[in-house]
């Protein structure tokens, strides 16, 4: 199956495109895309691996599922396109970055610039209906971003995966921490956030650390 992806990830995950599992996940989505309003736009479905290719990645945070209002969702995690109010996740992420390193609050939150750094922004499923958060929870997106997870931490060393929340320390638990540095927090969303365990983490500061220990450049928060 020919799929629009990055190249050098078209190689390390070429066989996934192949499985029936994901040829009955295209087919879905087409459809949904065909006959509904469905984020992101078709061309950005991939975009996470488009901005980070296999060879950048550096850092990766894991997110749940697209932004599902309109304008906002561009296929980076937690990301949302220029002239977009911050969602309350994405702001508390920023707040977290001011009290860690200092950096101040940006006035977009577009990560693109993170993307580019070699920060892997993914989702565990990749496309959403409007307005209805999970709507393509179960369709087979989890076991190809699950096959993303099991090659970046068989096929690298030394990168920092950062986990947040409850799902992301449950998808990303396999990780093998003797050859990666795993960082958890509570979830940045409000309702977590207020209630501990988001505030103070500095997981910025530490992945920097860590990277810099490793011979890699620090990633500009």
């Amino acid at each position: 199956m020919s799929v629009k992806i990055e190249e050098s990830w078209k190689e390390v995950l070429g066989g996934e495109f192949e499985k029936d599992y994901f040829v009955r996940l295209t087919d879905f989505v087409k459809e949904e895309y065909r006959t509904t309003v469905c984020y992101p736009p078709g061309s950005l479905i991939f975009n996470a691996f488009q901005m980070t290719p296999w060879n950048n990645v550096k850092v990766v945070i894991l997110g749940q599922d697209p932004y599902h209002g309109p304008g906002q969702a561009h296929g980076l995690c937690f990301s949302v396109n220029d002239g977009v109010p911050f969602p309350p996740s994405l702001y508390n992420i920023f707040k977290e970055i001011k009290d860690d390193i200092g950096t101040p609050v940006p006035p977009s939150g577009n990560l693109t610039r993170w993307a580019q750094q070699g920060v892997l922004l993914l989702n565990a499923t990749l496309t959403v209906r409007a307005g209805q958060a999970g709507s393509h929870q179960n369709r087979g997106w989890e076991t190809f971003t699950d096959a993303v997870i099991h090659a970046l931490n068989k096929g690298k060393e030394n990168l920092v995966f950062l986990l947040w929340g409850s799902y992301a320390q449950n998808k990303g638990k396999f990780i093998d921490t003797s050859r990666h540095l795993v960082l958890k927090a509570r979830h940045p969303s409000p309702l977590s956030a207020n209630s501990g365990g988001w505030f103070g983490n500095r997981h910025f500061s530490q992945a920097n650390e860590y990277l810099q220990q490793h011979g890699k450049e620090p990633i500009t928060w």
